[in-house]
């Protein structure tokens, strides 16, 4: 049986196809986008208030809010970055797939519900609940910066390539013109806005992955084995590991950033504020979990599905990264119409996810920043609404401008250089903040940080930037992700510091936290 799929004769894959005006994908493209619109000139006339701007005034149910955190988690990097990987790599993508997964119990179980007792907008609000307001802000501020601006290039050059592809515009244009849509979104529906575009999209998305894998999969009998040997048989190595990764502590490395990032990502945490409780925000992350689960599984079968049917030198054509897979595979088994599709679900993906990390990258400006450090908490709702505005203008312009200078990068990989920072500079403060009495402002200060600049400079200095984008020879820093050395530094250092002094206030006030994270609170 195996052997009869092997010989099934494949069409060559014309890249001419590509990078011309198609009629169909605008047509798609311009019903998701006015669409979207539509949803935020209505969510646009519900936005009064920052409560309603930053977690849609807590209404959302646990379901909507499962599927808006799916939405907000399936980016461009999941579904065009990992099929891009495995398509030129094979086994080693699943790396990937499953790291993105398994950060999930670690929210169910760890962050979500205490997370939704103890903040109000920003996980900044939790670590700096029993500590000292000024510095732990700031200090979270930075590193969520830093998270969303790794996490802003992935997505940007997924929508610039993906806009490229299909209407023939210079890449350029393509990731002005998304960055633009996105503004709208945000500054005129904020959260209500943003929730209901990544329902929509994460429906769309599952529904275009399903189809897509099933096209796939009847190509081979339904035998997944037999898409694997036909793998096998065309490209050599494809289902062992260390094409993509080949050093185990590199995949070590990897594998923690995966894992601890998820509970570090601003704009996931963001997501459990917008419930009316903690046990909506555990049952968000029971629907999230299955409905991510479904998807990165199936990403592995439409990575070989391209490797095999599309062929990995087209791929590379037109584009090294291999961002291009999925939408590449959708035109081979669907011709015209079914690429329009999948390419306007890839726009409305990168567009959902480009939109929650804005807002929760205004947050930490706004929020964190302006109304907590520099006003000291005495700033109105009109105020707060016009620096979260402008606090999205800037980081709209500045998700362009990382979009441009990254051309080419794969986005997968780019995001798991974010989930690495997130994991070092988020994930163990916000942990020791909740679960440690001795933990003090200092700790967290210097845990977020250390967690933050070490994470930044050994990306720097690592074959990433130095050997790929420099194109030195070498790089002083061995690991492609430096999350092996980065998050147990970051640890480390929080709790050094914290014995270091105490602090009687933060010892104190535990008591409350930890009444508040099993029991809650009232409004």
């Amino acid at each position: 049986m195996n052997s009869l799929w092997c010989d099934l004769p494949l069409a060559e894959v014309d890249i001419n196809n590509y990078g011309h005006f198609n009629p169909l994908a605008i047509f798609f493209f311009l019903v998701f986008v006015v669409s979207s619109l539509g949803i935020t000139y209505w969510a646009a006339r519900h936005t009064h208030s920052t409560s309603h701007f930053y977690t849609a005034g807590g209404n959302i149910s646990g379901f909507q809010n499962g599927l808006a955190l799916a939405g907000d988690f399936m980016s461009a990097a999941s579904f065009l970055g990992i099929t891009g990987l495995v398509a030129l790599n094979g086994f080693d993508g699943l790396i990937y797939s499953i790291g993105f997964l398994v950060g999930w119990p670690i929210v169910m179980f760890l962050i979500a519900e205490p997370l939704r007792n103890l903040g109000k907008y920003t996980f900044a609000d939790v670590v700096a609940y029993r500590l000292r307001q000024a510095p732990v802000r700031i200090a979270a501020a930075i590193g969520s910066l830093a998270v969303i601006s790794f996490y802003l290039i992935a997505q940007m050059v997924g929508a610039g390539e993906l806009v490229k592809l299909l209407f023939g515009l210079d890449y350029k244009l393509a990731v002005v013109i998304v960055g633009c849509v996105m503004m709208a979104y945000v500054i005129f529906g904020g959260m209500i806005a943003t929730t209901w575009v990544q329902i929509i999209k994460a429906i769309l998305l599952l529904g275009g992955t399903v189809l897509l894998a099933i096209l796939v999969l009847a190509k081979f009998g339904f035998n997944p084995m037999a898409l694997f040997s036909s793998a096998a048989a065309k490209y050599a190595g494809v289902l062992a590991p260390g094409k993509q990764v080949s050093d185990p502590f590199d995949a070590i490395s990897l594998g923690m950033s995966l894992m601890f990032g998820t509970a570090g990502l601003p704009h996931i945490l963001m997501r459990f504020y917008t419930v009316p409780d903690a046990k909506s925000a555990r049952s968000s992350v029971t629907y999230a979990t299955a409905f991510i689960g479904v998807f990165y599984l199936l990403t592995f079968i439409l990575g070989f599905g391209a490797m095999v049917l599309v062929g990995q030198d087209a791929i590379k054509k037109i584009g090294t990264g291999g961002n291009m897979a999925a939408p590449m595979l959708a035109e081979f088994l669907g011709g015209d119409a079914f690429l329009g599709f999948i390419a306007a679900v890839s726009f409305a993906t990168i567009l959902a996810v480009v939109a929650g990390l804005t807002l929760s990258g205004a947050a930490a400006l706004s929020h964190d920043l302006w109304v907590n450090v520099v006003r000291s908490g005495h700033a109105n709702e009109t105020e707060q609404l016009k620096v979260a505005r402008f606090a999205t203008m800037m980081l709209g312009a500045l998700a362009i401008l990382l979009g441009i200078l990254f051309e080419g990068q794969n986005v997968a990989y780019m995001v798991g250089l974010a989930f690495a920072i997130a994991a070092s500079a988020n994930f163990p403060a916000l942990l020791l903040s909740m679960l440690w009495r001795r933990f003090t402002t200092n700790g967290a200060v210097a845990s977020m940080l250390v967690g933050t600049i070490s994470s930044l400079v050994l990306i720097y200095l690592s074959p990433t930037i130095q050997v790929t984008i420099l194109k030195h020879a070498s790089a002083p820093f061995p690991l492609k992700n430096p999350g092996l050395i980065t998050i147990p530094l970051a640890f480390l250092v929080g709790i050094v510091v914290s014995l270091l002094a105490s602090e009687r206030q933060a010892q104190e006030k535990f008591a409350e936290v930890e009444n508040r994270i099993h029991v809650g609170f009232d409004g």
